[in-house]
């Protein structure tokens, strides 16, 4: 089973709803977690999104990429561009791949729009492993 890790800066939105769709659409094909390059809180607009899609993430915590080891996981995702700002090691893995997708926590708007992104990259990303 591969080992999914989506990293972001602060482990709030974007990398959450990948964690959570990642978690649905892979169940028993895939292991997901996230982290972000520092640790915050899940952003309620993140939750509240995904409950729109019948996906429940409010057991979902911020993580801080630094309490993993890259080693552990064969598929890394960065979802904000955030991978120049990554540990080499992280960049090494067997899949790396930098989604680059609008922060929705400075537009809380393009919510909507942002997940549907994630969910489709998520599908994909599944199918191709």
């Amino acid at each position: 089973m591969k080992r999914v890790m989506f990293v972001c800066k602060k482990n709030s939105a974007r990398s959450q709803m990948a964690e959570g769709f990642a978690r649905h659409l892979g169940a028993g094909k895939i292991e997901v977690t996230s982290s972000g390059l520092e640790a915050s809180t899940v952003r309620p607009e993140a939750i509240a999104t995904m409950k729109d899609t019948g996906i429940d993430i409010t057991s979902q915590t911020s993580k801080a990429l630094n309490e993993f080891k890259s080693a552990d996981f064969d598929v890394v995702i960065s979802l904000c561009g955030c991978g120049v700002n990554l540990p080499p090691e992280w960049l090494e893995r067997p899949v790396f791949e930098d989604w680059q997708l609008d922060d929705p926590a400075e537009q809380p708007e393009i919510f909507p729009r942002v997940r549907e992104e994630i969910r489709e990259r998520v599908t994909a990303l599944i199918k191709s492993l």
